[in-house]
């Protein structure tokens, strides 16, 4: 039985096949290439059957997909950002001190997971945590530098931390 709110099957069929093909030109447009324009147009249209919307596709369908589509897109590019800069360190490591491809695969993981949690915490956690671990500055750095009270700063580093371990338990194994 679909989700209360979902469309039905036979809806998302119809809009399948009326505007696949439009939508996947339109992603290959934004992505440069039809592999990952086929992946996203067929990830668009899982998300409109498991989507608990409200409305449907109503008069305007394309807007709709492009709404869903457009935050696959950014998804897309932030993972590929993300692995890129991945890739970048470990092409400076020597060789026989790089991760094999299932270690990469996994950490790769890992890294999504982690990153999914940092930017699903307000603003201020993140930042304070970006500051400590990828500055290097200490809690009491931060206070100062944010004009905080150490115990503000401790607190949003116990939430940042917390969420990245649960995103890290959840992606293992």
């Amino acid at each position: 039985m679909p989700p209360p709110d979902s469309l039905p099957i036979d809806s998302v069929t119809k809009l399948y096949r009326d505007h696949h093909s439009w939508l996947s030109v339109w992603l290959r447009k934004k992505l440069g290439n039809s592999f990952d324009a086929a992946d996203l147009a067929h990830d668009t249209f899982v998300r409109l059957m498991a989507g608990r919307r409200k409305e449907s596709a109503g008069a305007e369908p394309r807007a709709l997909l492009t709404h869903i589509a457009k935050g696959l897109v950014v998804d897309h590019w932030r993972r590929r950002a993300l692995e890129d800069a991945y890739l970048a360190v470990l092409a400076q490591l020597p060789a026989p001190e790089a991760p094999s491809p299932q270690a990469r695969a996994l950490i790769l993981e890992t890294l999504h997971a982690i990153d999914a949690a940092l930017r699903s915490l307000p603003a201020r956690t993140r930042e304070i945590f970006l500051l400590s671990q990828f500055d290097g500055m200490g809690y009491a750095q931060i206070a100062q530098s944010q004009r905080l009270s150490l115990s503000t700063v401790k607190r949003h580093m116990q939430t940042a931390l917390t969420a990245c371990l649960i995103a890290y338990q959840a992606d293992t194994p």
